[in-house]
């Protein structure tokens, strides 16, 4: 198997443990010192510790179904490291039974250790408008 089949594999099996609400299943895919630039709540995560606990709260704030859905996956590997970038339609259903998602940027970056790829930074973002400082969250590809 090639590496870039390997990091589709990856974000394959991330993308369903996203959806199926494993948190356990989802920490499994990266490396202890992953630092996370989330678009939810902080500027950073750093370490699986922190990045887990966030990783709970956003999996509680939408109790429903959620939508993960990628689009335009771009992977670049060589030797040990491989990146990853694409756009995401990414939300759920909270509490109230209303489901709302909106469109993100992600970044992921891999290292193999010991044969085994894991996410070492991942960075998801939506554009906002400059003037306004509102965020676009209706943007579509």
């Amino acid at each position: 198997m090639t590496a870039t089949t390997e990091i589709q594999t990856l974000i394959d099996t991330y993308r369903q443990a996203v959806i199926g609400k494993n948190v356990e299943k989802v920490m499994a895919l990266y490396a202890d010192d992953i630092v996370s630039f989330d678009a939810i709540k902080a500027l950073q995560f750093k370490g699986k510790a922190a990045y887990r606990a966030h990783w709970v709260a956003c999996m509680e704030m939408c109790p429903g179904p959620h939508i993960f859905e990628f689009h335009e996956i771009a992977i670049d590997s060589a030797d040990n490291l491989a990146f990853a970038h694409w756009v995401a339609n990414c939300g759920g259903t909270n509490d109230k039974g209303e489901t709302q998602s909106c469109w993100m940027r992600v970044t992921a970056c891999y290292r193999r250790d010991a044969g085994q790829w894991r996410i070492v930074h991942e960075h998801w973002s939506a554009p906002f408008d400059m003037a306004s400082g509102a965020m676009l969250f209706d943007v579509q590809p």
